[in-house]
């Protein structure tokens, strides 16, 4: 099964220049095009495309340190696997209430980045919901196993897991390069940030190389450096949350980052009603603003980070967040269709 799906991947890969699931990029390319999939990391696919004309040795090797990059965030994030040689998050996870973990400075920077994204906004971000999510997750993930025997968590759990969602809980020594939980049933997750977080460093390593006209697509964060070798952006298409065969608009971007998220991608029905992923702190369930809401903006992390936040906010406090912060457009897309987006975003649009 796994040899046919990357065989799917490979194909899909030389017919589609990028393409992800709130965004796509459909411009063709100017050089032939240098896909490259991979395929476990953050649990999804990834491409790396150049469009700038370099040599296939060059390109090789600076697709194989992004790939080297992402395979290092993707263990250093990892909630539900250990790996040799290795304190990652789910070693933290599994000493919460114990010890302090000694880890790798690139966890501590992370973290010290998550917690000022938390204060940042106003706590919408926050990486020790993990308690909460992970009764969703084990929900959702029975209910792919056996659809009949899907349900919800129950207030009970929900109400006991949401005791132990407090950012304070989690302690950085920055120093020392020591992480500790202080509450034993507290935990990470880093889902909303850590793949966007992920992509930026490849990004940052690509600019430092000199790379133009590169786009990365990790599992629908796309991040683009540069332009195309004439100058121009990529034509993106929005998805329309309600059929994923049309663009609700399109966008031209450059040397920026879109990250889309919606309540279309990852769901469970239980009694006919589908509950996605993206669950709003405030109620403890799948948040109900928004259809699908989009971030540009030139880091990836914090795009990532506020298509989260921004979905579990109502519109006119996301606004506000985003004009706050600067430097972000973002876009709404609300159940039924209406459209609401940012000034900035009007230049971009062209349809």
């Amino acid at each position: 099964m796994k040899s046919i799906r990357k065989l799917l991947v490979s194909l899909c890969a030389l017919a589609l220049p990028v393409l992800v699931a709130g965004c796509a990029a459909g411009a063709e390319p100017q050089v032939e095009n240098r896909g490259k999939s991979y395929f476990t990391y953050f649990d999804t696919v990834s491409y790396v495309y150049s469009y700038a004309g370099d040599s296939a040795e060059q390109f090789e090797d600076r697709s194989a340190e992004v790939s080297r990059i992402l395979e290092e965030y993707h263990k250093l994030f990892d909630i539900y696997h250990e790996y040799s040689g290795i304190n990652n998050l789910c070693t933290v996870n599994r000493l919460a209430g114990g010890e302090g973990v000694k880890v790798d400075e690139k966890l501590i920077d992370f973290l010290l980045y998550a917690r000022e994204l938390y204060e940042k906004t106003e706590g919408e971000m926050d990486i020790m919901l993990g308690s909460v999510l992970s009764l969703w997750h084990d929900r959702r993930e029975e209910a792919g196993e056996d659809p009949a025997a899907a349900r919800l968590p129950t207030e009970e759990e929900l109400e006991a897991a949401a005791g132990h969602i407090d950012f304070s809980l989690l302690e950085i020594d920055e120093a020392a390069g020591i992480v500790r939980i202080s509450d034993r049933d507290a935990s990470i997750d880093v889902g909303a940030l850590g793949k966007g977080y992920a992509v930026e460093r490849a990004a940052e390593y690509l600019e430092a190389e000199g790379a133009y006209g590169y786009v990365l697509n990790v599992g629908g964060n796309i991040r683009i450096i540069g332009t195309k070798p004439n100058g121009d952006g990529w034509v993106t298409g929005i998805r329309d949350p309600e059929d994923d065969t049309q663009f609700a608009m399109s966008l031209r971007l450059e040397d920026t980052a879109c990250v889309t998220s919606g309540s279309y991608e990852r769901y469970y029905t239980v009694d006919g009603v589908q509950y996605h992923h993206i669950i709003d702190k405030d109620t403890l369930y799948p948040a109900e603003y928004f259809a699908s809401l989009t971030i540009i903006t030139k880091d990836s992390a914090l795009a990532d980070a506020l298509s989260t936040a921004l979905f579990c906010m109502p519109y006119e406090d996301g606004l506000r967040l985003a004009e706050q912060i600067g430097g972000v457009e973002a876009l709404w897309i609300f159940p039924g269709g209406e459209i609401k987006y940012t000034p900035g975003l009007e230049e971009r649009i062209i349809n």
